[in-house]
C-alpha cells in the first residue's frame, strides 16, 4: 500500500514539475474577510454601496477557508485577479489539474436556498458569500467562470455541483438565479455546458455517453499545464440583471456539492466586476443587422429616474454636446457615451454605437387604367409599377400597397389583390410601402387614373382565306396587319396587345398571340388594348374579317399538245386580274410546248385564286415491224412494234381498236396493221402482214370443195418453196409460191388415203415443217 501511495506522489510531483515549466498556477489567499472580498475585490469601487458582508464554508478544517482571494501571477487564467468559492480547501483550487476524488466533509452542510432556486437536494460542502447593496443604477453584473472536477469520464452525462447567484430585493422572500445559460433559465452546470462525451470503457454510470450540451459556453479540459486545479471550466460568463435605482438588494453567492463531497467545483468571480452599469442597450449595426432606419429618430435612454438628482455629460464621438438629461435622442450615426456622476466620487459611464441604413428612394407614379363602361371604376394591375415605385432597386422587397398612407406606415390593411384591384373611387391614390433587409421602410403614393382616350373606329381589317378549306377562317399577323392601323396618328411609343373580349384586355388575361387564327367563321371582333409603359392608353375594337373566293371550275386539267401543233388555255372571265405563269393577263393563252402552266386570277376582294394546267405532248405512232408467230392453228399471233410519244390504242383491220399491241388466236390471212394515238392526234401509216397456215387435211374428190391442199397467202412470198413427202420421205411434189396447190396424185395416179409430210422453205431463210392427212 506505501509502494502505491508513492508511485501516486511520484507521478504527482512529476506533474506539478511538468506544470512549473510550462504555465503559471494561480495564487490564493484564504485568509480574506468577507467585507474585504466583496468592498476590496469584488467590488473596488466607492461606486457601489454595499454593506452587511457574511461569508460561510468548511467548518471542519479549523484553519483553511473554502473561500479566499486569488491572483493569475500573470499566467493564462482569464481574470488576473477575484473571489474565489470552492467545495473544498480553496488553497486546492492552484494549478496544475490533478486528477483526484478531491476533498470536503460529509458533516460539511449544503445549503437549502440553493436547492430550492436550482430545485435539487441533498448539497453538502457549501461555500456562501452575501452582502446587501443600494442600487445607483438599474442594472448590475459581473463576470465568473465556473470550473469542476465533475468533467472527467462521463460524469457531465450524470452529475454536477450546484452553484447560483442570487438576488432579491431586501425584506422579501424569493431569491432570483443569475447564473443561468444566456437568454435562459437553465443554470449553468457540468450537465448544461460540455462537449461531446464518448462511451467511457467499463464505466459504472447510468449513462455511459452523452452529446454535446451548450458547447459554445465550454472552455476546455484542463492538463498538468492549467493554472487551475480543475478537470475543466467553461468561458468568461456574466450574470447581470435589471434592478431599480435607489432600492436595497440582497445577494447570496453560493456553491454546493451535491450527494457527495467528492469531486469539487469552485466559482472565480472577477474582481471589479460588480458595478452598478448603465445599460444603454446593444449596438445598433448594420453588420449585426439592427442599424436605425434613415430618417428615424433614435431614444439612448439610461433609464435612470429623474428623482435620484443624477448629472449627465453626453458625448459623440469623444465630442461632448450640451444635454443634462438621462436620455438622448440621435438623429445621425456616431458613438454615442453617457457620463453620470452617480455620487461625489462615482462616475459611471456607458457608450453606444448607433449606424443607419442608406435611404430608401422611391417614386411616386401614376397608373392609367381603361374604363370600358365609363362609370370611373376599373381594374388595376398595381403590380405593374413596382419596378417604377422601387426606381429599379433589386436590394429591395415587394411592394405592399394600401389605401391609406396611415394603414401603410401601420403595416395594416393591405391590399390583397394588387393585381386586380378596383379604385373606390375617382383619381383615387394607393400608398406603396416597400422595405429594404433591415425592415427599415418608406413609402410612394401612385396616383390611379381612368383613361378613356377616344380612338378613330377603324375599318374591318381583311384577310383572304387561302388554306385551301374556304371555311372563312384565316391566319391574321396582328403585330403587321393590325398594329400599325391602331396607332396611326397616335403618340409615339405606344405598344398593342390583343384580346377576344374587352374583359380580358381590360385585366391583361388571355392576351392573344401575334399570329391569330379567328374563331368566328367570316368576321370576328377583338380588342386592342393600346399601352404606353404601364398605362392603358385605349381600349377599342377591331373587326377582323375572312374574304372566301372559291370559283367553279377551278380544278386541275391536263391537256394533249400534239406534236407539231398549238392548243389554247382558258379560265373563265369575271375576275379583275389575270396572271399566267408565262407572264400574260388576259383569260386566255396559246401555248405549243408542253408542260406545267398556271393561272391566277384576282376578285374585287383582292383574294386570288390559282389554277393549273398540265400540257402533255402526245403524236402518231410509226410501226417499226410486225412479229408473227403463224403454223400455229389457234395460237398464231401479231405483235406490233412502235415508236411515239403518245398514248396509244392498236388494230388489225382498221375497225377494232385494243389497248394491246398483241393479238393472239388470228385466223391465217391478209393484214392491214394500225396504231391510232388515244388523245386523238390520229392514225399511224398502216402495216400490211400476212399470217400463212396450213389445211390439216383436204380431200380430192372432185366435188369442188377443198379438192387442193394449199397454203393460203404463200403467193405473197413468192421466193418460197414448198416440198411434199409421203411417209417414207419420197418427194412426190415441189411447188412455188405461184403455184395454186397439190391435187393428191402422183405422176397422174390418185394417192391413196394417208398422212403425208411437207417442208417450206420461207424467202427469209424460215424453214416450216409438218404433216397433214389425204382423206378419200
Amino acid at each position: 500500500m506505501m509502494k502505491c501511495v508513492k508511485i501516486i506522489l511520484f507521478y504527482i510531483f512529476i506533474s506539478c514539475a511538468v506544470f512549473d515549466a510550462t504555465a503559471q498556477s494561480i495564487s490564493v489567499n484564504d485568509s480574506f474577510t468577507a467585507q474585504q472580498l466583496v468592498e476590496n475585490i469584488l467590488v473596488n469601487s466607492s461606486c457601489a454601496n454595499v454593506s452587511n458582508s457574511v461569508v460561510k464554508g468548511d467548518p471542519f478544517s479549523g484553519i483553511q477557508n473554502s473561500n479566499g482571494y486569488f491572483n493569475n501571477q500573470g499566467g493564462s487564467f482569464p481574470f488576473k485577479e477575484g473571489v474565489l468559492l470552492s467545495t473544498w480547501s480553496s488553497q486546492n483550487s492552484k494549478g496544475p489539474f490533478v486528477r483526484s476524488l478531491g476533498g470536503g466533509n460529509s458533516s460539511w452542510q449544503g445549503d437549502t436556498d440553493l436547492e430550492q432556486a436550482l430545485g435539487i437536494t441533498n448539497t453538502i460542502n457549501a461555500t456562501v458569500l452575501e452582502f446587501d447593496f443600494t442600487a445607483l443604477t438599474d442594472f448590475i453584473s459581473f463576470n465568473y467562470i465556473f470550473a469542476s472536477n465533475e468533467y472527467q469520464d462521463d460524469f457531465p452525462c450524470n452529475y454536477s455541483d450546484g452553484f447560483a447567484f442570487l438576488i432579491k430585493e431586501i425584506n422579501t422572500a424569493s431569491y432570483i438565479n443569475l447564473a443561468v445559460l444566456p437568454g435562459s433559465s437553465t443554470p449553468v452546470s457540468s450537465k448544461s455546458i460540455h462537449p461531446l462525451i464518448n462511451p467511457i470503457p467499463n464505466s459504472t454510470e447510468p449513462i455511459k455517453s452523452c452529446g454535446p450540451e451548450n458547447e459554445f459556453y465550454f472552455g476546455g479540459f484542463n492538463t498538468a499545464a492549467s493554472p487551475i486545479n480543475y478537470a475543466g471550466q467553461t468561458k468568461v460568463l456574466t450574470a447581470q440583471t435589471k434592478v431599480q435605482p435607489g432600492k436595497t438588494y440582497h445577494i447570496k453567492l453560493v456553491i454546493a456539492d451535491q450527494r457527495n463531497q467528492y469531486f469539487d467545483s469552485a466559482v472565480f468571480l472577477e474582481a471589479g466586476s460588480f458595478l452598478p452599469k448603465i445599460d444603454l442597450g446593444p449596438d445598433r449595426l448594420l453588420a449585426t443587422n439592427n442599424p436605425i432606419c434613415f430618417g428615424k429618430s433614435f431614444s439612448i435612454d439610461t433609464k435612470l429616474p429623474a428623482s435620484l438628482g443624477y448629472t449627465y455629460k453626453w458625448f459623440k464621438d469623444n465630442v461632448e454636446f450640451t444635454n443634462n438629461s438621462s436620455s438622448y435622442t440621435a438623429t445621425s450615426p456616431g458613438i454615442y457615451r453617457v457620463e453620470v456622476q452617480l455620487t461625489s466620487s462615482c462616475i459611471a459611464t456607458e457608450e453606444i454605437k448607433i449606424e443607419y441604413t442608406s435611404e430608401i428612394i422611391l417614386n411616386d407614379t401614376s397608373l392609367s387604367q381603361c374604363d370600358i363602361d365609363n362609370d370611373g371604376i376599373s381594374i388595376f394591375n398595381l403590380t405593374k409599377v413596382d419596378a417604377i415605385v422601387k426606381n429599379n432597386a433589386s436590394n429591395l422587397g415587394a411592394v405592399v400597397y394600401y389605401e391609406t398612407l396611415v394603414d401603410a406606415q401601420a403595416k395594416i390593411n393591405p391590399i390583397t389583390n394588387p393585381a386586380t384591384y378596383s379604385n373606390k373611387l375617382v383619381n383615387q391614390s394607393v400608398f406603396a410601402r416597400v422595405s429594404n433587409s433591415f425592415n427599415c421602410a418608406n413609402y410612394a403614393e401612385v396616383e390611379l387614373i381612368i383613361s378613356n382616350n377616344a380612338i378613330a373606329v377603324l375599318n374591318p381589317i381583311t384577310t383572304c382565306d387561302t388554306d385551301g378549306t374556304n371555311d372563312g377562317l384565316a391566319q391574321f399577323d396582328l403585330n403587321t396587319q393590325v398594329t400599325p392601323q391602331v396607332i396611326i396618328g397616335l403618340p409615339a411609343g405606344l405598344i398593342v396587345e390583343y384580346y377576344l373580349n374587352p374583359t380580358d384586355a381590360l385585366t391583361q388575361q388571355n392576351q392573344l398571340p401575334t399570329i391569330f387564327k379567328n374563331t368566328i367563321q367570316n368576321q370576328q371582333t377583338i380588342y386592342s388594348k393600346i399601352l404606353n409603359g404601364p398605362d392603358c392608353y385605349a381600349i377599342t375594337p377591331i373587326v377582323i374579317k375572312v374574304n372566301t373566293f372559291d370559283p367553279p371550275n377551278f380544278q386541275e386539267e391536263t391537256f394533249i399538245l400534239c406534236q407539231a401543233s398549238a392548243i389554247n388555255l382558258t379560265v373563265n372571265t369575271g375576275f379583275s386580274s389575270y396572271l399566267w405563269s408565262t407572264g400574260a393577263s388576259s383569260n386566255t393563252i396559246t401555248v405549243t410546248n408542253p408542260g406545267d402552266y398556271t393561272v391566277t386570277v384576282t376578285n374585287f376582294d383582292g383574294c386570288e385564286k390559282i389554277k393549273k394546267y398540265h400540257v402533255i405532248t402526245s403524236g402518231i405512232a410509226t410501226i417499226t415491224d410486225v412479229t408473227v408467230n403463224d403454223f400455229e392453228r389457234n395460237e398464231n399471233s401479231i405483235s406490233i412494234v412502235y415508236t411515239g410519244i403518245g398514248d396509244y390504242e392498236f388494230s388489225i383491220d382498221g375497225a377494232f381498236f385494243q389497248d394491246n399491241p398483241i393479238f393472239d388466236g388470228i385466223a391465217p390471212g391478209e393484214y392491214l396493221v394500225y396504231v391510232r394515238d388515244k388523245n386523238g392526234c390520229g392514225l399511224s401509216v398502216p402495216f400490211l402482214v400476212y399470217v400463212l397456215d396450213y389445211p390439216r387435211y383436204f380431200t380430192p374428190n372432185n366435188d369442188g370443195y377443198n379438192d387442193i391442199w394449199q397454203i393460203k397467202n404463200l403467193d405473197n412470198l413468192p421466193q418460197s418453196t414448198l416440198f411434199i413427202f409421203d411417209r417414207y420421205g419420197k418427194l412426190l411434189k415441189q411447188l412455188i409460191a405461184s403455184d395454186l396447190g397439190w391435187n393428191g396424185t402422183f405422176n397422174g395416179f390418185a394417192l391413196p388415203t394417208d398422212d403425208y409430210w411437207f417442208h417450206l422453205n420461207l424467202e427469209n431463210g424460215r424453214i416450216i415443217k409438218g404433216h397433214f392427212s389425204l382423206k378419200r
